[in-house]
């Protein structure tokens, strides 16, 4: 071990012993459940219940926003709806997907996946609900650039309703531990495993395996080229990379399934058989659903808050419509990419010979290698994508963090985005242990506050996509012509198209002065207090809307 290594050792070992005890302590039930997955769990089913199953009930009209048809380029925003669960998926859809999925198969067997595909599901709403409110507490600054996230979400959110301070304090300790996790997770350990694949592919003893700094620095440049860029560089990167990458490895995957046909029948029984019936597993067939909600909930992240940031630079005036598109980056994640990647595992039988200390992506490796000698070449391309493609997306998260904590300067963000640059040759070139659980801890601490931020402005949420849905089925709102939608990636607008924009803002703003001012003046309209805050009138929409007693909400 380095001197470098046994510093960073001595410093974060002590720190991440002690905090993974408390974020990942267990009850002694099943075979030992951490209490964060069922804070996880939890959220996954009251979302999915209190928003009135949207991934089914909303899935037609979800594909409709995706592709742009209710956004418009003149609305505020940066990047495109698409770019940003581009941004998003690149950022879950990574090692956890393969390494992660073999290993549950391993503990479990193969019925985890079934659990995994079941939570990815359930995991939809909770990414509705961040992505909504992320869209909703944004801030738009001058020059169009956006500042969002949980951090503003629970302070600007809370102070509706009254809870200023607590919520500046849940915020602090979100925008701090964040950062920490995500710059460690996000950063040092996805350039240190992608290091370590590439390689492991030119061998140990080479002159690139001998030099992994080597390796840090070419992926510090291709990080910097686009990272230096801003939000815009790096959606317009992901929405080309993570599509590719995506398809590349399904189509893999399928060819893997191809070679192995005879297996497919038998793989699939024993795959949906071992969810209700395993064998040799602690705990059972809950023991089974525990390892597989928790690969699931760890897989997509929801509940830790990068919708919330990814989709606040959305182009969109509906914070609803950013809810419909960010839920079907689970079901990306955990349903179609999990799925395929175990019963990868499955039928190529290389789960029978594993152990849960085993390397995952070597376990794919070999399922890989059933089509062919070079075919595990491929898989080695595939991750080195995935790991690139999350570098670029938690530079977002990172720097979003960075400025509400330092503020929102030119200067912070350049200096940031250096800073996160060098991290990359850094995380290559050190040993990771005690720094992978440290940021594995933080990073599932922030779940605390932020799913805590959901809860209590659960009902403002359900007003948004609620009264978003009604709007659209009674023709309020409608599809935006053609030439002034946003897309799936052209989003800049014209000089006509803003100006356009410009002078309808100017005459509906003195329209609505206008009406303002003939209300106030008459003594026979009612007037609510100066206390009456527009979270409360939120929420009393949101109940409105369900059903319930309710009265006026904002617009």
């Amino acid at each position: 071990m380095s001197s470098i290594d046994s510093v960073i050792e001595a410093v974060f070992a002590p720190l991440s012993a002690v905090l993974s005890s408390i974020i990942f302590v267990e009850l002694p039930i099943f075979g030992g459940v951490p209490v964060v997955v069922l804070w996880l769990m939890l959220a996954a089913v009251f979302f999915t219940v209190w928003l009135r199953f949207q991934p089914i009930t909303g899935l037609k009209h979800s594909i409709a926003v995706i592709r742009g048809r209710y956004a418009r380029k003149t609305d505020p925003g940066e990047i495109s709806s698409f770019q940003a669960l581009a941004t998003e998926l690149s950022a879950t859809v990574g090692l956890g997907n393969i390494a992660g999925v073999a290993i549950a198969i391993v503990a479990g067997g193969p019925g985890a996946a079934v659990w995994i595909a079941l939570f990815g599901f359930f995991a939809m709403s909770v990414k509705m609900a961040e992505a909504a409110l992320g869209s909703k507490y944004r801030r738009v600054l001058p020059d169009g650039s956006t500042l969002g996230g949980p951090m503003y979400v629970l302070r600007d959110g809370f102070a509706e309703i009254g809870w200023k301070r607590f919520g500046v304090v849940l915020a602090g300790i979100y925008a701090v531990c964040a950062l920490i996790g995500m710059l460690g997770g996000g950063n040092l350990f996805q350039a240190n495993q992608v290091t370590m694949i590439v390689s492991s592919a030119f061998g140990e003893n080479s002159v690139i395996g001998q030099n992994n700094w080597m390796i840090g620095a070419a992926l510090a440049v291709i990080v910097a080229i686009v990272v230096l860029g801003g939000v815009t560089s790096i959606a317009r990167w992901t929405s080309f990379i993570t599509p590719f990458m995506a398809i590349a490895y399904i189509l893999s995957v399928l060819l893997i399934i191809v070679m192995n046909i005879g297996q497919l029948p038998s793989a699939v029984a024993e795959i949906f058989t071992g969810a209700v019936s395993p064998q040799g597993v602690t705990g059972g067939a809950i023991g089974v659903a525990v390892i597989g909600i928790q690969r699931a909930l760890f897989s997509n992240a929801a509940g830790v808050g990068t919708a919330s940031m990814s989709f606040s630079a959305s182009k969109t005036k509906d914070p609803a419509t950013e809810g419909y598109t960010a839920m079907w980056g689970p079901f990306v994640d955990s349903v179609v990419v999990c799925m395929l990647t175990a019963v990868a595992i499955v039928i190529t039988g290389v789960h029978r010979h594993g152990s849960p200390d085993s390397d995952g992506v070597v376990l794919t490796a070999e399922a890989f290698g059933t089509v062919t000698a070079w075919f595990p070449y491929v898989l080695t391309a595939v991750v080195f994508l995935f790991g690139l493609s999350t570098m670029l997306s938690y530079s977002f998260f990172c720097e979003m963090l960075a400025t509400y904590i330092f503020g929102p300067s030119k200067g912070v963000r350049i200096t940031f985005r250096i800073i996160y640059v060098l991290s990359v040759v850094v995380g290559a070139a050190i040993s990771m242990d005690s720094m992978v659980g440290f940021a594995d801890a933080t990073t599932f601490l922030v779940t605390l506050p932020n799913l805590l931020g959901l809860y209590v402005l659960a009902r403002v949420v359900r007003y948004e996509i609620l009264r978003h849905r009604t709007r659209v089925a009674v023709g309020t709102v409608s599809e935006v012509d053609e030439d002034l939608r946003v897309g799936m990636g052209d989003h800049t607008p014209t000089r006509e198209q803003t100006r356009t924009a410009e002078m309808e803002a100017i005459r509906l703003d003195e329209h609505e002065t206008a009406v303002h001012n003939r209300l106030a003046a008459d003594p026979d309209w009612p007037h609510y207090s100066d206390e009456r805050s527009p979270g409360a009138a939120a929420a009393d929409g949101a109940a409105g809307a369900d059903g319930s007693s309710g009265s006026h909400a904002t617009g």
